[in-house]
């Protein structure tokens, strides 16, 4: 059995690097910060270490037939981040929003797990390569667009939807879907509700000015998403 002293340096090495991760996860203010990737890491050292160890402190006889299977502990660990991780990630409007800090719970979940196996030279590693993931290369994504929810109402007959595409393309805007209805009965409008994507410099008054240029506008609605 290892010793108890080492049991616990398992468990804080998995805990701390954990933190770096989510602090890197703070700076960005994600909903989800260093307490909680820290908490996780922990958890997952913790349990790695306990199926590691827990036989040996069972008190069994030397002679006792006892089958053990260390992995189903690390396992379950495994399968039981996906219900955490699945809460860091939001819906909001036509944009998801957690899916990195989700996979930021499975990598400290990782990482706590590889630290609890005293495999602490792997551990820092993979801290260090989620660290390059989550700051350099997120410098390669393409972070100047903004996806947005245009609804518009037009006078049934004064305008037409290609006019409307072609008053927000002038803005660089980039149309990627489309819903329309036709109302037939004594109002008569059509109402046409459009996904976009534009640039970040492109503001909602622009936006505004540039539908209100489509004769037959009579209602504008824009909602924001980052």
């Amino acid at each position: 059995m290892i010793g108890h002293v080492e049991l616990v340096a398992r468990i804080a090495a998995g805990g701390a690097l954990g933190g770096v991760i989510g602090y890197e996860r703070d700076r960005h203010r994600r909903p989800v910060g260093l307490r909680t990737h820290l908490i996780v890491a922990m958890t997952a050292a913790t349990f790695m270490v306990i199926s590691s160890q827990f036989v040996y402190l069972q008190r069994y006889a030397e002679h006792d037939l006892v089958g053990v299977d260390p992995s189903r502990i690390a396992a379950s660990v495994v399968s039981a981040v996906g219900f955490l991780a699945g809460g860091a990630i939001l819906r909001t409007g036509i944009t998801i929003q957690g899916l990195t800090t989700a996979a930021g719970l499975w990598l400290v979940t990782a990482i706590g797990m590889c630290a609890g196996a005293g495999m602490f030279v792997e551990s820092v590693f993979v801290t260090g390569l989620g660290i390059l993931a989550l700051t350099v290369f997120r410098r390669f994504e393409d972070k100047n667009l903004l996806r947005r929810r245009i609804a518009v109402v037009l006078s049934d007959g004064e305008s037409s939807l290609d006019d409307l595409v072609g008053s927000l393309k002038k803005l660089g805007a980039l149309v990627l879907d489309v819903d329309y209805e036709h109302r037939l009965d004594d109002k008569k409008r059509i109402e046409v509700t459009l996904d976009v994507e534009v640039k970040q410099t492109v503001t909602v008054a622009e936006l505004v000015r540039a539908i209100e240029t489509t004769a037959g506008v009579r209602r504008v609605r824009i909602h924001q998403h980052g």
